[in-house]
């Protein structure tokens, strides 16, 4: 069967067919394939498919003149390879629309290492992602897709619908749609392969595949295969100065004892075993003390006394105190290795009648590194005063307690191990069959039915297993009987020197592992009603099936909280599945008259009926005014309905990292002495709240909290209901009139978005928890423990922040709206070459206002240009919504060659700091700018050869207070300058 019409391409810009990062669609009248404005004629005759067919992102009707009311974004599978990116969501992320997610600089500490896009910064739980229109499978308990599983071989292009789209594809569609297209048809065998480099000699990618294309049985039958390897390396903090001081944590490896302020030594012998060193200074008895490596002993806040390594061997003397910054611990980008396979095929049985059917197979490894294992969540593991290793001048102090046989606490980082990593292996598999054809003419119809599986194995290696170590601690012999040497914290030299015997006895390879299901039938009926002489009114009818299976089983020591430096999780299990009934209606009303030589209208509604919530209803109005042949007005409503997913519903509580920094320069522990929370004007209050909460009265004076991250507890809640969002989109799209002048090829859409989500279904960040229990922002004026924020903090026996609890709620809303610009210029250039044009496109974004009310009828918080560099990948607010953002390219092309240079441009923010502690705010982000320069060259019709240089001027990382690790390797780039090589050969 052939689907009458031309493949719908949403693009009618300077799109660089060979060597530009995307340029956004512009035109809402669609050229053919083989005819893009931009395409030399050689390009445009190599761009016609073997098989005419129609594929529509935003709509399940093609309008007249194939015009689209909503945004749309077009990006070519070329111009993602010039980017140098071998995974899809970088190239993406550098568009306005796109707020960075999750991608290799994020998914550490056993949080899966997933990639995920954001639009609009709304979260990636409120857009869709869809391979041909149709979902991809699940990679997480939210309902999260993975783009790590896309293999940029079989991808033909991609479409973006930067405005709502539930009507028309489902509830997760609030924010828009992310449409993966696959290769069409072809004939004959493509390999492509590129390397990239860093100028340092690291940072290396490798991307290669193979496809293959045929047509049998008279042509009525086509294939397609499609298979590829991808490689990333990871990198490590040691490799970039910039992070050699980054992450200052008080968890070191010579070990230290921490007092307990209810049995606390005695002053004057602690007094007196420092003045035995020499120390004259007042030494106050509730401060950790370190060990030497000689056995004497040093005050860790001030160094007093130390004798270690500064500056080297991973210590550091950071504002006086010893510490050993994470930063040069951790990988700050994650490996990659994935290998996929992709099949499709179709076969004409009757002239009338496809059957079609497609596999997608992706075998991936993602892989993290999160530094040296430290003592920190859970039941913390105590030291006997029977310990054997404890070094004498300890002992003394130690008999100098009120009790002086109770074990006591100690703080360490395990430098004799090696640092703990994860490795994400993930096995995803999708099957298709479907059947589409003519009814009658002008009718047609498409039913298809797929599953899809996706299990994902996490192994966390050298993980330290608590029971072991707490019976190394105990033993008489201090673990020699157990294992060779036993174990001796004391001191980083001893630290150092555990036997491989005993290394072995206190890690292992924790295993967990999660399965998600999901089952989809559709049918779809599209057909012409009747024609008020502008054109036939056309309507589609959906019918459509969909269950969702989740199952989470972690290991028994995580289950537990008997492993070290990571928080417990629960084994978690659920289901979700929904009847759904959809219609869409396309109305010409007038054409080809005076000023109206296009008017028309459309709406669309959907019916949801969840297994979990009940029945919602999505539903759309739009308009489109083409007054002349060059200009366009269009504009549309949504009414959006989403439904809790899973992770929302059902997840048990779940552990996670909360970064919450080293006060003063960010939020830290609001009880810490030295946050602002303390410092400032009402340090007495706080100091109170802090007692009241469980900091011990003979410790509140002198309490800090060791390290920049605390836990933080994630649970489900089956009373949510749905949330609902109404999306506004109006913009103006103008296509000058073509010619062969200055500006015979120039076009440019200006577009509104408005979108306003009301009972938000969100966890409550944990810093804002902080924030507000502690009155940083004044939502707690009397310093009260009933406060509500204050009741989701815990804190242990000794007054250390333990976990934040965040559970899933109906918060108040989240509103966002902005202006997206796009401009499209080219011009021939024939002093340098028949087919040469040099070329110009920008895509501006205008954020007005990102506004959050964490619960309803609360004040809004006003999020617009902020840098949040603690957000999660699926945080709201996410990690910046900066007030410009922008992406120009600007270049000369032509049937033979190209070469161009790309700026990429985010303009300055506030911390995250002006909106938690506006008091006390501390230092935003500069204006970022890039530049990256690219080209390609055809060797004859069958080969090509790319490269480029990205950041060519080696912008350095930018600062950012709200993070942990100084900066945000997620939205910046840390790796610097690179190179890299690609070719294409087709035959």
């Amino acid at each position: 069967m052939r689907l009458e019409g031309t493949r719908l391409v949403l693009s009618a810009s300077a799109l660089s067919v060979a060597v530009a990062l995307a340029t956004p669609a512009l035109a809402q009248t669609a050229p053919q394939a083989a005819t893009a404005p931009d395409a030399p004629p050689a390009a445009a005759e190599a761009a016609q498919p073997d098989v005419k067919e129609i594929v529509v992102t935003g709509s399940l009707i093609q309008r007249p003149n194939n015009t689209a009311v909503s945004p749309i974004v077009s990006v070519s599978t070329d111009a993602i390879k010039a980017s140098g990116n071998v995974n899809l969501q970088d190239a993406l992320n550098q568009f306005p629309g796109f707020t960075a997610s999750g991608n290799s600089g994020t998914g550490g500490q056993g949080t899966g290492g997933r990639a995920s896009v954001n639009l609009h910064g709304l979260g990636p739980n409120r857009n869709l992602v869809l391979l041909d229109g149709k979902r991809l499978p699940l990679s997480d308990i939210s309902g999260t897709v993975d783009t790590n599983i896309i293999p940029e071989s079989i991808i033909g292009g991609v479409d973006v619908i930067t405005g709502g789209a539930s009507a028309v594809y489902g509830s997760d569609a609030m924010s828009g749609v992310v449409n993966f297209k696959t290769l069409r048809s072809f004939n004959g065998v493509k390999a492509d392969v590129q390397n990239t480099l860093s100028e340092k000699g690291d940072a290396f990618k490798f991307s290669g595949s193979i496809a293959f294309g045929s047509s049998f049985a008279q042509d009525r039958g086509h294939v397609i295969a499609a298979f590829s390897y991808t490689k990333q390396d990871p990198i490590n903090g040691r490799a970039r100065s910039f992070f050699s001081d980054k992450t200052p944590s008080s968890y070191i490896g010579t070990g230290t004892f921490v007092p307990n302020a209810t049995n606390a030594p005695n002053a004057a012998v602690v007094q007196s075993i420092f003045n035995g060193y020499g120390v004259t200074s007042t030494i106050n008895p509730l401060l950790n003390l370190g060990f030497n490596n000689d056995g004497s002993l040093f005050v860790q806040t001030g160094a007093v006394n130390y004798k270690g390594q500064t500056n080297t061997g991973g210590y550091a003397i950071v504002n006086g105190n010893v510490r050993m910054p994470v930063g040069q611990q951790t990988d700050f980008m994650n490996g990659l290795k994935r290998k996929t396979a992709f099949i499709k095929a179709d076969y004409d049985l009757t002239p009338d009648l496809t059957l079609y059917g497609q596999f997608l197979f992706v075998d991936l490894n993602v892989h993290t590194a999160s530094g040296g294992t430290l003592t920190q969540f859970g039941q913390l593991t105590t030291i006997p005063v029977t310990n054997p290793f404890i070094p004498q001048d300890l002992r003394t102090i130690l008999a100098s307690r009120p009790n002086p046989t109770a074990n006591f606490l100690w703080n360490g980082r395990y430098v004799g191990l090696p640092y703990k990593s994860w490795d994400e292996d993930y096995t995803v598999q999708q099957y298709m069959a479907g059947l589409k054809g003519n009814i009658a003419p002008g009718w047609t119809f498409d039913i298809y039915g797929s599953y899809d599986q996706s299990v994902h194995n996490q192994t966390m290696h050298n993980a330290v297993v608590k029971s072991r170590v707490q019976t190394l601690l105990s033993a008489a012999d201090g673990g020699a009987s157990i294992c060779q040497g036993g174990f001796n914290p004391f001191g980083d030299a001893n630290a150092r020197s555990i036997s491989a015997a005993c290394a072995a006895y206190i890690t292992k390879d924790a295993f967990s592992t999660e399965r998600l299901g999901q089952t989809q039938f559709q049918g779809q009926i599209n057909g012409k009603l009747f024609d008020l002489g502008a054109g036939p009114a056309q309507i589609a009818l959906v019918a459509g099936y969909r269950k969702n299976t989740y199952s989470y089983r972690p290991d028994s020591d995580l289950q537990a909280q008997n492993l070290e430096a990571i928080t417990a999780s629960q084994p978690a299990s659920g289901r979700i599945s929904v009847k759904e009934l959809a219609g869409q209606i396309d109305i010409p009303l007038v054409a080809d008259k005076p000023f109206m030589r296009e008017l028309g209208i459309g709406a669309a509604a959907r019916v949801s009926n969840y297994s979990t919530t009940g029945t919602v209803t999505s539903y759309e109005a739009d308009a489109r005014w083409r007054p002349t042949d060059s200009i366009m007005f269009r504009g549309s409503y949504q009414r959006a309905v989403r439904a809790p997913n899973i992770g929302e519903l059902f997840s048990p509580q779940q552990g996670t990292q909360l970064v919450i920094g080293t006060p003063p320069g960010a939020l830290g522990d609001p009880c810490d002495t030295r946050s602002t929370a303390r410092t400032g004007a009402n340090g007495a209050q706080v100091a109170a709240l802090c007692v009241a909460q469980g900091v011990p009265q003979a410790a509140i004076g002198s309490y800090t909290f060791p390290t920049t991250a605390t836990g933080q507890l994630v649970s489900g809640n089956l009373a949510l209901r749905p949330e609902h969002a109404d999306t506004f989109n109006a913009g103006v799209v103008f296509n000058a009139p073509r010619g062969s002048g200055l500006f015979g090829d120039f076009s440019f859409s200006v577009d509104y978005y408005n979108i306003s989500i009301k009972n938000v279904i969100s966890t409550v960040p944990g810093l804002t928890v902080l924030s507000k229990c502690y009155n940083l922002d004044g939502s707690n004026p009397s310093y009260a423990t009933t406060n509500p924020y204050c009741a989701l903090i815990q804190r242990d026996s000794n007054g250390q922040l333990v976990n934040v609890v965040t559970p899933y709620l109906n918060l108040g809303s989240l509103k966002t709206d902005g202006v997206e610009a796009q401009v499209n210029w080219a011009t021939p250039a024939p002093f340098l070459g028949n087919t040469g044009k040099i070329y110009a496109s920008t895509t501006v974004g205008w954020l007005h206002a990102y506004k959050v009310q964490l619960l309803p009828g609360a004040a809004e918080l006003d999020y617009t240009n902020i840098s949040n560099g603690a957000a999660g990948p699926s945080s709201v607010p996410p990690r910046a919504t900066p007030r410009w953002k922008a992406l120009t390219t600007l270049g000369y092309r032509s049937d033979n060659m190209g070469i161009g240079v790309r700026w990429r441009y985010q303009s300055a923010m506030n911390d995250a700091t002006s909106v938690l502690t506006p008091s006390a705010a501390q230092v935003g982000v500069a204006a970022y700018n890039l530049y990256d320069v690219f080209g390609n060259v055809k060797v004859g019709k069958m080969f090509e050869l790319r490269g480029g240089i990205t950041n060519v001027l080696n912008a350095k990382l930018p600062y950012v207070a709200s993070s942990q690790n100084g900066t945000d390797v997620a939205l910046y780039d840390p790796i610097g300058r690179s190179f890299y090589i690609g070719a294409r050969v087709s035959f």
